[in-house]
């Protein structure tokens, strides 16, 4: 994987970096992108990054949690940047601004280095920005995301940098990523004070995991379990069977059943179904995929069985699940 090259990249004493924000965009990632930078200046007593916030038309734009926030420029007076952060809206299949990608593919013609936050990941993608490239989403969307693009390398990491493109997976990986950046910057010692000051007691590569062990997840202890619990989430849309599972872990499939009982409450055919129809209403409310390619995704062979399972599950139907949204 090709490494950006800092020094060459971002030259001059100041960094600008532009932020985009489409409606609907999620303020955390936001934030854990941006206040590393102004920390920065904090510490060092230099103004080392300046920043602009960009719309479409230059007007506010509401937050996915309801919160306005102002913005400096529009897409036609939105400037050059050594670094452009692109955030993504809650819904990024529902975006549908082709003057936003073409103007993002204009910015990687001239060199300007591109970071998806979150769903801006999907933007990059849409744009075709991310082609043959390393890149990485939120734990919640990356099944859309593999969906969408098949040929596209993601990850589950927490940020991935590859050439001139940055992905993270939003919340508080943005924080990580943008600590990374300082740091191929100014060094260390910049970056490991301003995580400090945030707070934030361990600077994670971008090679980490986003999501929790299954041990802090779970409560679960035993290994042959966690191994099992691990099988399960990364067989989604081809499940194994009891059989399987027990044939991988290195165990009997009665001893399998006995661990699920004793740890879960409930056997390993049933933990397997709420794991998959859980995915599958994420991805319900998270995207517009249609019904049939969810059910496919999570392990159903069709419709009816998938809408029964999960009417049985949750009390409505996929369709009506969806509408609720």
């Amino acid at each position: 994987m090709e490494r950006l090259d800092f020094g060459r990249v971002f030259e001059g004493a100041e960094r600008t970096v532009g932020f985009y924000l489409p409606d609907t965009f999620n303020m955390l990632p936001f934030i854990s992108a941006l206040e590393p930078l102004r920390i920065a200046n904090r510490l060092s007593k230099q103004r080392l990054y300046q920043w602009r916030t960009i719309s479409d038309d230059g007007g506010e734009v509401v937050s996915s949690s309801g919160m306005r926030q102002l913005v400096d420029r529009s897409l036609a007076d939105a400037g050059d940047y050594s670094l452009l952060v692109v955030s993504g809206p809650f819904y990024p299949e529902k975006f549908d601004n082709p003057a936003v990608l073409d103007w993002l593919c204009k910015l990687a013609e001239k060199g300007t280095v591109l970071a998806g936050l979150e769903t801006g990941c999907h933007l990059l993608a849409e744009a075709g920005l991310l082609d043959g490239l390393h890149c990485t989403t939120h734990w919640e969307n990356f099944n859309q995301f593999r969906e969408t693009w098949p040929d596209h390398r993601v990850s589950m990491d927490v940020f991935e940098v590859d050439q001139r493109r940055l992905t993270c997976s939003g919340g508080a990986a943005s924080m990580d990523m943008m600590l990374y950046v300082i740091e191929q910057h100014h060094g260390h010692e910049l970056a490991a004070s301003v995580a400090d000051s945030m707070i934030h007691p361990h600077i994670r590569h971008g090679s980490e995991p986003q999501r929790m062990d299954i041990k802090s997840r779970t409560g679960v202890t035993h290994p042959d379990l966690i191994e099992c619990i691990e099988l399960i989430e990364a067989n989604i849309e081809q499940p194994l069977t009891p059989a399987e599972l027990a044939d991988l872990v290195g165990i009997s499939k009665r001893q399998l059943e006995r661990l699920f009982r004793r740890y879960l409450n409930t056997t390993p055919a049933r933990y397997y179904l709420g794991l998959r129809l859980e995915t599958a209403r994420r991805m319900l409310e998270k995207s517009s995929m249609k019904i049939i390619d969810v059910a496919i995704a999570c392990g159903f062979k069709s419709a009816g069985h998938f809408s029964s399972r999960y009417y049985s599950s949750f009390g409505v139907t996929p369709r009506e699940s969806r509408k609720a949204q």
